[in-house]
């Protein structure tokens, strides 16, 4: 039985976003990072598991960020049993608030009226923390590159993926495998305090707060995040 590791991006990023993790990781064990920006949830789990299917990867551990994470709860949806633990960096489980879907709704027509060049100005005050804005500019200039290689057609997909995806708080309880909840300490969209009821609802669960890092905890604080993976990996593999 060949066991894996499968990385899941968030949006509106691509598997490039996990290029380090991949690379380190893929010496020790299968390792698969699909791409599915512009898919709906249902859409996107099928090609995760079209893709472990192919690989011969018949159950992974899951390291979804943001909306990978949401993925996550979709994959655990459709099939449980190829877990065999998940990560949930930087993410959530209930669905948007009635302003948070008009807000993706509304970002969805701007960019296919205007593309994608607006996108950076307008995500990545949010989707880093203070000290990347302040002291790392390459990493603030990565981020923006991995943006900037979204299609429009893309983006607006995923925004409507995210604005109609179901609360997954009820699903909580019953994940039923080691978790682990990582989130950057200066993470404003899913902030410190949502991965804490997160991880209190999972039955076996361990949180970490990783600092010097917002959203995009794995490229802001990439040894950290590797750091703790590999903790977590030593436990359920």
């Amino acid at each position: 039985m060949t066991r894996g590791l499968v990385f899941l991006h968030a949006f509106p990023y691509n598997p490039r976003m996990w290029e380090k993790e991949v690379a380190y990781f893929r010496g020790r064990l299968p390792v698969l990072a699909p791409h599915y920006l512009g898919l709906s949830l249902p859409e996107a789990a099928e090609r995760v598991l079209g893709e472990m299917d192919e690989a011969g990867m018949e159950e992974a551990v899951f390291v979804g960020l943001s909306m990978g994470g949401y993925l996550i709860f979709e994959l655990w949806r459709k099939a449980p049993e190829r877990f065999l633990g998940l990560v949930l960096a930087d993410t959530r489980a209930g669905a948007d608030t009635e302003e948070g879907k008009k807000n993706r709704l509304a970002l969805r027509e701007r960019v296919l009226q205007e593309g994608v060049g607006f996108l950076p100005e307008a995500l990545l005050p949010g989707h880093l923390g203070k000290t990347t804005q302040e002291e790392k500019p390459e990493v603030v200039e990565r981020a923006r590159a991995l943006i900037l290689e979204a299609t429009p057609e893309a983006v607006a997909g995923s925004l409507l993926a995210l604005a109609e995806r179901p609360d997954s708080t009820p699903l909580l309880p019953g994940m039923r495998r080691p978790a682990l909840v990582l989130v950057g300490e200066e993470d404003t969209l899913t902030p410190p305090e949502e991965a804490k009821r997160m991880a209190r609802a999972l039955p076996d669960a361990r949180l970490l707060i990783l600092p010097e890092a917002g959203h995009l905890a794995n490229l802001e604080n990439p040894k950290a995040f590797r750091t703790a993976l590999l903790g977590f990996l030593a436990e359920v593999l």
